[in-house]
């Protein structure tokens, strides 16, 4: 349930679906001033939204920072935690990657330099629609098929969220080895959420963040004056983090 109502609320909270509310109320209200008001105020929402400049800077704040492991460090594992970075297409039985393989590619070489022994990839269905895409099973499939040997591939494909993630990886490891050490590779967006969950399991992890998105900060001026409609998804992706932050605080779950 509590799956269910976080993508409902993060697609209410979409800076898109502010706009367009505002727009449709201004072509429904029969009354010309409030008419006017709701299409300057869609205006003014969409001219914030899609200013770069604003959400990078929020971004900048809330990712945590990359990091250069110092030669000779290795770690028992290192956990991948999926969210919509591949699909398949059954037609052809070919693998489909979208966003956020950065954590896909930095694993693995991490495990081909020897920092890591093994990669516990964490990913089920995390979509409403399509329930049979497990990701976990699509990424250990790549991995096989490159050539990464099946003993050293882990998988939790039940997990639905970063919570149930934690849960089912650090259940993994205490069946190993309880003082293992580890290393947690996911989005810098997404990570301080991650290692909260973690933590909160009692399992200590070093994070290592992939996939950047804000960089350093621009000085030309078009940056912060043209609108770009790439800067709405990254509002979408900052509010589902935020939200998701304090969402799992309430429930007891960082």
């Amino acid at each position: 349930m509590f799956f269910i109502i976080s993508k409902i609320t993060a697609f209410l909270l979409s800076p898109l679906t502010f706009v367009c509310v505002l727009f449709l109320c201004g072509i429904m209200t029969k009354n010309a001033m409030r008419s006017r008001r709701f299409f300057i105020a869609a205006f003014i929402f969409f001219m914030f939204f899609t200013n770069s400049a604003i959400i990078d800077e929020l971004i900048r704040w809330w990712e945590e920072p990359m990091i250069t492991l110092d030669k000779g460090q290795h770690y028992d594992a290192g956990i991948v935690l999926c969210g919509g970075m591949v699909n398949i297409d059954n037609d052809y039985d070919r693998l489909i990657f979208r966003d956020n393989t950065d954590r896909i590619l930095q694993a693995i070489l991490l495990y081909q330099q020897g920092v890591v022994k093994k990669v516990i990839i964490a990913g089920g269905p995390g979509s409403l629609v399509y329930k049979d895409v497990i990701e976990a099973n699509l990424i250990k499939r790549y991995w096989l098929e490159i050539g990464l040997p099946e003993s050293d591939i882990i998988i939790d494909s039940t997990s639905h969220n970063t919570h149930e993630n934690a849960v089912n990886c650090v259940s993994i490891i205490n069946k190993t080895c309880k003082q293992a050490h580890i290393l947690l590779i996911t989005s810098a967006l997404h990570m301080k959420r991650a290692t909260a969950c973690f933590n909160n399991e009692g399992q200590c992890v070093t994070m290592y963040s992939v996939g950047k998105i804000a960089g350093k900060r621009h000085t030309d001026i078009g940056y912060y004056l043209i609108p770009e409609t790439e800067a709405i998804t990254r509002w979408e992706n900052y509010i589902h983090e935020v939200l998701g932050y304090f969402s799992y605080a309430l429930m007891g779950y960082i």
